[in-house]
């Protein structure tokens, strides 16, 4: 089991939730790494929570008092890369009417986090190198160099040996980067904790709003615990979001899921252990039809183009009736 004190340091600074085996070796690993002043690479798929784990990793070293500045490297390109990175003098090029210290010389002695690392231009590749590799940062249009002192931590969705291989992302910047890396696991990895974060986040709704707390039916459980989550936690925070608006009751039922988790992810064709039968998914398109027609049999059978009586008796058979009364 993971110990008490990363326990309290999750919740009382960021709020990572979870207990599953596979979430407490993350947290292990963010203890160990995060006094040290390496850099760290975290991967993971898309919601799975890396720029909180980066912003643990901060708040858990030595740099905690100091700033953290995240930059999203898909939105940057060319010399606007370069100046928002290491900063511009006055007149560097057009627009430039201000000198500016780019965001590793606002990060000096903080974390500056690379979100989306291998989204970076090959040739601006060369150029973080070297910043990384001398401690200086040389702003566009001048020669004078500025000491910095910037731990980097960095996030990426691909692969980036794979990339390595394929030559679109410089082998020399990867090793230099790559000192410790964190391996986050997706959702559908780590169902133990779905039903802990569900709730976590539908506390978080009822505060927002100042109302009641809600709870979720074991009908609307079981179809959150059985949804593949291409978005993971990210998905998940969104549903609750979603759920707790469209509950008009303090027990969350199937009816008030979002259409997309209700009729499941059909194809999985990534996750075999997620892939549905002919059963399953007649059930699937059923809730999906009569949630869109908010539970009117004839309306949904006209949009399934199956016989109205037909598709009453599914609806018996599959227990359907109470969840749109």
């Amino acid at each position: 089991m993971i110990t008490a004190s990363i326990k309290s340091s999750a919740v009382r600074l960021n709020k990572l939730v979870g207990t599953s085996v596979a979430f407490e070796s993350v947290l292990e690993t963010v203890q160990m790494v995060s006094p040290r002043n390496c850099c760290v690479v975290i991967n993971g798929e898309t919601g799975t929570g890396k720029e909180m784990i980066a912003r643990q990793i901060h708040a858990l070293s030595s740099r905690a008092h100091q700033v953290f500045i995240p930059v999203d490297c898909t939105a940057l390109c060319g010399h606007i890369f370069e100046s928002q990175l290491f900063g511009h003098t006055k007149g560097a090029f057009t627009g430039a009417i201000s000198e500016t210290l780019g965001f590793f010389r606002a990060a000096d002695r903080g974390t500056i986090f690379l979100d989306e690392i291998g989204e970076i231009e090959l040739d601006l590749q060369a150029k973080l190198l070297r910043v990384l590799q001398e401690s200086s940062v040389t702003p566009v249009g001048s020669t004078v160099g500025h000491p910095v002192d910037v731990r980097v931590i960095c996030a990426t969705n691909r692969d980036l040996k794979q990339m390595v291989r394929e030559g679109t992302f410089r082998a020399d910047l990867y090793f230099r980067l790559n000192v410790f890396k964190i391996e986050l696991p997706p959702l559908r990895e780590r169902k133990e904790d779905i039903s802990f974060l569900a709730n976590h986040f539908l506390k978080k709704q009822a505060c927002l709003y100042d109302e009641p707390s809600k709870q979720l039916s074991p009908e609307a459980l079981k179809i959150l615990q059985k949804y593949h989550w291409p978005g993971n936690v990210r998905e998940l925070a969104n549903t609750m979001e979603y759920a707790y608006i469209a509950s008009r009751t303090e027990t969350i039922d199937a009816s008030s899921l979002p259409v997309d988790v209700l009729a499941g992810d059909l194809l999985a064709p990534d996750s075999p252990e997620s892939f549905l039968d002919f059963e399953e998914m007649q059930k699937q398109m059923l809730i999906r039809a009569l949630h869109k027609t908010k539970g009117r049999k004839m309306a949904a059978a006209k949009l399934l183009k199956l016989d109205h009586r037909k598709l009453s008796r599914l609806v018996d058979e599959f227990g359907l009736e109470a969840t749109w009364k």
